[in-house]
């Protein structure tokens, strides 16, 4: 299975009638509106805030930087003395953002230097939205929307934003990804990453490494053949193709066309996190689903380490039961690796278990990439041992490190000590990928539609926000906001076309 929960395993029905497509060969930016509404949620206290005194930035990507932490701004405004006093601002939107959002400060759009927050639907619509007052600033509608929007040809991918802050960098499901000029919409290029959309999904988010933009490709709900996982890097400049990494058929050095004819099919990079970069060295960390293993060319079920550029496979990690967790569907790469300090690393699966690596010895030696397998240093139940389909947020304060994991059993803090992990506390409540930021740990409750404000070190809720359910979406906090879309997680033809993102804020906000 491919980018779908077992609790969300029933078809939501169509909300709504099918929106129109963008009409003819040319992307074009959407004049419908997008409205808002503000209400306090249940927990609203008095108080207010000046809004000059709270602290804001960006929120460039996924999981806030390139390495995937999920540690965002140590100051956000928002704190456990007024984080009850946040109100909601509803945003309705052309879509399902089933993916987080980010956010740019003090950029120029539409010919006014404001915020700016961007989402990208499951349709490929990328859509600004100005915080401050839910207004939709400007709409990008990829080509080609009409040949599968309504059917179950999607995108989770998260966007990105330029290190230049006037692009933003999006995918739409039919294969490709775009840049898109932040003051307008406007695209600037549009590059293909797959020979055949129709098996081959954006799922994970994307990212940025020097100049390039880092994209993933995995499979659909079902498996449908043939597909190979891949990661391609993009000259953010061009919008050329500049390497690709095909995880089965390792040995081929560009998109496969046709997938069919690499001998080998599934292998996907499907986890929300994409390709993690790690600092330092800008190697790339990417995790593999069910497929063939060989240990030269094929390397289903592993997590590798590529250098900077994508073109040589440096280190691999594959468990001794990749053969089992193939043949009972319980992907390795649900999830993608989280890099603690020590050159350590962390990397969950659909078997319920967290595995600690050692990335300067993966497979227990020294050695290149290859078919020895184990050598993680440790493997750990999972929240309630269920499964990992979310991304780690990685938490460094003074001494301690700790890893935050969420999932449909509960939510978990380990604390490392050490080379090894130890669970600080757990509760029962499911979550998506948790983020942190200004000191207080946000988990999104997608079964219940909470939004969970949580103290880091012991698990203590500060406060519980209402939202709605949801599958892969997660927040973002910055500049006295948090930032949540809601909904998503139909694998079927019934997909919908209208969403919302909630928008808590400070007062001013």
């Amino acid at each position: 299975m491919r980018g779908f929960s077992p609790r969300q395993g029933l078809l939501l029905t169509a909300l709504g009638a099918l929106l129109a497509g963008c009409g003819g060969h040319a992307a074009t930016i959407s004049s419908r509106s997008t409205t808002s509404s503000t209400s306090p949620p249940a927990t609203t206290a008095a108080g207010s805030h000046s809004p000059g005194a709270i602290p804001d930035g960006d929120w460039t990507r996924f999981d806030y930087g390139p390495q995937r932490s999920g540690v965002g701004p140590a100051r956000t405004g928002i704190t456990s003395a007024n984080v009850s006093a946040l109100r909601r601002r509803v945003v309705r939107i052309d879509g399902v953002a089933d993916s987080s959002p980010i956010q740019l400060h003090r950029v120029r759009v539409r010919g006014r230097v404001r915020d700016v927050v961007i989402v990208t639907t499951t349709y490929g619509r990328t859509i600004a939205i100005d915080p401050a007052t839910g207004a939709k600033l400007w709409e990008y509608v990829p080509n080609g929307i009409r040949s599968y929007q309504g059917t179950s040809q999607i995108t989770t991918a998260s966007p990105v934003a330029g290190p230049d802050r006037a692009y933003v960098y999006s995918a739409s499901p039919d294969g490709v990804i775009h840049k898109l000029q932040l003051s307008n919409g406007a695209a600037v290029w549009s590059t293909r990453i797959t020979f055949d959309p129709t098996l081959e999904k954006i799922a994970g988010a994307l990212n940025i490494s020097g100049s390039f933009v880092v994209a993933v490709t995995g499979g659909y709900f079902g498996d449908a053949r043939p597909y190979q996982g891949h990661v391609v890097l993009i000259d953010r400049a061009s919008g050329g193709v500049v390497h690709v990494f095909n995880s089965l058929c390792s040995d081929r050095h560009q998109l496969i066309d046709p997938p069919s004819s690499c001998p080998a099919s599934d292998s996907a990079i499907w986890a929300r996190s994409g390709a993690v970069v790690e600092s330092g060295t800008g190697r790339l960390l990417v995790a593999t689903g069910n497929g063939p293993f060989n240990g030269s060319t094929n390397w289903g079920n592993s997590v590798l380490e590529l250098s900077p550029h994508a073109t040589a496979l440096l280190h691999s990690w594959t468990p001794v039961n990749e053969a089992q967790l193939s043949a009972s569907d319980t992907d390795l790469g649900s999830t993608g690796p989280a890099v603690l300090p020590g050159k350590l690393a962390v990397q969950g699966g659909k078997d319920g278990r967290l595995a600690l690596l050692d990335l300067n010895r993966l497979n227990g030696t020294t050695g290149g990439a290859g078919p020895l397998k184990g050598g993680a240093l440790q493997t750990i139940s999972a929240p309630g041992g269920g499964e990992v389909l979310t991304a780690p947020a990685v938490w460094n304060t003074g001494s301690r490190t700790y890893v935050f994991v969420a999932n449909d059993s509960g939510t978990a803090a380990y604390v490392l000590r050490g080379r090894r992990l130890h669970v600080a506390w757990q509760d029962g409540t499911p979550g998506t990928s948790p983020v942190l930021a200004g000191g207080l740990l946000y988990v999104y409750d997608e079964v219940d539609g909470t939004l969970r404000v949580l103290r880091p070190a012991t698990g203590g809720t500060v406060a519980a926000l209402p939202a709605a359910k949801g599958h892969w979406n997660s927040p973002i906090v910055v500049g006295g906001r948090v930032i949540l879309p809601v909904g998503g997680g139909t694998e079927g033809p019934d997909h919908v076309t209208s969403g919302r993102v909630f928008i808590y804020h400070l007062t001013g906000r």
